[in-house]
């Protein structure tokens, strides 16, 4: 018997109104969401300082108020992480919510994962935030309870699938293969609308785009699944939509979590109607003994300011620029970086056109050293600078930024709790049978094409690409749709040629990563957003663009390989 899991959060800010609308939309058994990025437990982790009552996803408590009722109504049972830093306090304010509805609901959580208070017993140092990503086990118990909703702080993104999943159909432990098709499904669907057309490469080929409708993923009791949305919503779901998902945020072959390690090689996608992909094959494996740990950081203030430099001489304005500021400074900060964006074109027919960008970002542990002191600096300039001085908006004061690094610490460290609806506390206990987690070894190469005539085209003619951040580094995921295509791209797309069409990864480890089922190579390129998304060392700090800007370049493709009516 199929489960059906919808979704209706990928992200903390995501549409406010999705979970009312995957309510109404048709039928759902669950309805889960993944509140948690990187970002969001440091943003969680500053409201706790402020209030130790927050630390949890306030818009999922307004969700709740409007669509709790009609949730019960339908029969539909709620799971989602958005508990952040403190899930008792967001099961205590549903529970208001729910008294004051004067509704039936019960309510459970999940907790264990904050480690904050044990961090630098486990060899953590002092972060603002440390929690273990947690599996899908504690939302089981809270299941099987009787719970209609379940809230959880930090678990791994598709744990709030797995966890209906394996309580609808009485999975053990062991069930690596159904639990590891369950991890694949729910990391298609846990980003929402990315699943159903959202940044999707080939975006202009779907009819419907203005308003995609989220996911849903149809479980069998073996771990299959079919990946669908609502009848009647925009977007499209599609095999290659879903191949974009798989290769979001991921490495290699091995995908692991808590309670078991996917193999992302062994899925194999197929169109099993409009709309609807199914996923099969795909075997699972032990976890690994070790548990990832998020860990957030305060690592000081920063502050920047950005000068628009328009028309002749753009270099010799720019120079002149960093002279005089670095120069001008009262105290030099830690860190000043300046990046220069030549958006600019000779003989611009609008003033836009002919402008350049100059940015300069400061960094220090001290926020008078990034404040009043570098604003002031950046203004005073207006009128002892060069020809056409303005800024895109005056510099402000310092604002903290933090860091996320990942740590980790055997499962057995960490305390994993089901706290029932009513209130009853039961430990759930670790895996006990793991498997040190490795890489898989490269897939046998199907032969190269023989030589033939080329054409100079971007990459993204013929391939599709998603890439993502994790902490400081980016992957970046590229796939092709025709077994032909992908005999040129595996042996064409190798790290050297990755450096050479991005060359700012070109003094930086880059990885790849072969996954033939899926026609696509990932790539990891070590440290290129510095110190993670909250220091923004990049003007594109998630690396959500850098796939395109792959995709952009220019090189030598067979000219067989090309889509029919490909301008040349």
């Amino acid at each position: 018997m199929t489960v059906r899991i919808g979704n209706c959060s990928g992200f903390y800010g995501d549409r406010l109104s999705a979970m009312r609308e995957m309510l109404e939309g048709g039928e759902l058994d669950y309805l889960t969401g993944d509140y948690l990025a990187e970002l969001t437990m440091l943003i969680l982790g500053r409201d706790r300082m402020k209030d130790p009552n927050r630390g949890y996803a306030k818009t999922f408590l307004r969700q709740a108020e409007d669509c709790l009722g009609l949730a019960l109504d339908r029969g539909v049972r709620i799971v989602a992480n958005a508990g952040g830093l403190n899930p008792a306090g967001l099961a205590d304010a549903l529970r208001e919510v729910n008294d004051r509805l004067g509704l039936q609901a019960k309510i459970a959580h999940v907790e264990g994962d904050d480690l904050i208070g044990r961090a630098a017993e486990l060899g953590l140092g002092s972060p603002l935030t440390a929690n273990a990503y947690l599996g899908a086990w504690g939302i089981v118990e809270c299941l099987n309870a009787g719970a209609d909703v379940v809230v959880t702080g930090r678990v791994t993104d598709a744990s709030v699938i797995v966890g209906p999943a394996a309580a609808h159909f009485g999975w053990q432990r062991d069930d690596v293969d159904q639990l590891a098709g369950a991890v694949v499904a729910g990391h298609v669907i846990e980003c929402g609308t990315q699943a159903t057309g959202g940044n999707y490469a080939f975006f202009t080929e779907i009819d419907d785009l203005d308003r995609p409708g989220f996911p849903i993923a149809e479980i069998d009791s073996d771990g299959s699944s079919v990946i669908t949305k609502h009848p009647g919503t925009g977007g499209a779901v599609t095999v290659g939509t879903v191949t974009a998902q798989l290769l979001y945020e991921i490495t290699g072959g091995r995908y692991a979590g808590p309670d078991v390690t996917a193999r992302i090689d062994t899925a194999a996608l197929s169109q099993d109607g409009p709309d609807r992909v199914r996923i099969s094959g795909v075997s699972g494996e032990a976890p690994p003994p070790q548990l990832k740990v998020s860990l957030n950081t305060l690592a000081g203030f920063r502050n920047e300011a950005v000068f628009v430099l328009t028309g002749l001489d753009i270099e010799a304005k720019a120079a002149l620029v960093k002279r005089q500021l670095e120069g001008w400074l009262p105290t030099r900060p830690a860190e000043l970086d300046w990046s220069l964006a030549r958006t600019d074109h000779p003989d611009a027919d609008t003033e836009e056109a002919a402008s350049a960008l100059l940015r300069c970002v400061v960094r220090d542990p001290d926020a008078n050293a990034v404040g009043r002191g570098f604003s002031s600096v950046a203004v005073e300039m207006a009128l002892a600078s060069y020809p056409g001085f303005t800024l895109t908006a005056p510099p402000g004061q310092g604002q903290p930024y933090g860091v996320f690094t990942p740590g980790y610490v055997y499962a057995k460290e960490v305390p994993h709790v089901a706290v029932l609806p009513d209130g009853t506390r039961v430990d759930i206990e670790p895996a006990t049978d793991v498997r040190e987690l490795a890489d898989v070894d490269e897939p046998a190469l199907p032969e190269p094409r023989a030589a033939e005539p080329t054409v100079r085209v971007a990459l993204g003619t013929i391939a599709g690409a998603r890439s993502g951040d994790k902490g400081g580094n980016a992957n970046v995921g590229v796939w092709v749709r025709t077994d032909e295509q992908w005999r040129w791209l595996v042996h064409a797309l190798t790290v050297d040629e990755v450096k050479r069409l991005l060359p700012e990864a070109a003094d930086l480890t880059v990885t790849r990563y072969v996954l033939p089922k899926l026609r696509a190579v990932n790539f990891v390129i070590e440290g290129i957003l510095g110190q993670g998304v909250a220091s923004q060392a990049r003007f594109d700090p998630q690396a959500k663009g850098l796939g395109e800007w792959l995709r952009s370049r220019h090189l030598d493709i067979p000219k067989a390989l090309l889509p029919e009516g490909t301008p040349l």
